[in-house]
């Protein structure tokens, strides 16, 4: 989904990121979410990325929502409708290049998420793995039409 530059891609194959949004999924017993958001985000300015906005999705915050603190997530986007449609809305607003998700995802919710978000999802490994710059396949993921 990713490639580093130091691999020596074809540079027609790829086009750079420059702008992301930072997403990620966190319990209610986290207390250094922030933290871990800084470290996303300075590594993302080492590789000349400029993020746009954060977006936290917490567990176990409301009385309800602790009781589903250890339910499984959502097998296709890993956050909720609402706040998939926050991170949707702000991709579009702000014209990013790619979404990072501090959390790990499977390829089926990073499919999922590409698709539903139109443009590429990446992962703090892919962010930690790459070389001196971050780029994607050219090919931009476009958002599907809903069906009337």
């Amino acid at each position: 989904m990713y490639r580093s530059t130091d691999r020596g891609c074809d540079p027609d194959d790829v086009a750079p990121i420059r702008t992301a949004l930072l997403v990620g999924l966190f319990s209610a017993k986290v207390r250094d979410h922030q933290d871990q958001f800084d470290a996303l985000e300075a590594r993302l300015g080492v590789l000349g990325v400029r993020v746009c906005g954060r977006f936290v999705q917490r567990r176990g915050v409301s009385d309800g929502g602790v009781r589903l603190l250890t339910a499984p997530l959502s097998r296709r986007f890993l956050i909720r409708a609402g706040k998939l449609a926050q991170v949707a809305e702000a991709c579009e607003t702000d014209d990013v290049d790619a979404v990072v998700f501090v959390n790990d995802l499977t390829g089926y919710q990073r499919g999922c998420l590409s698709v539903r978000l139109g443009r590429p999802v990446l992962t703090r490994v892919d962010v930690t793995r790459s070389g001196s710059s971050l780029v994607v396949p050219a090919r931009r993921h476009r958002r599907p039409r809903r069906r009337r």
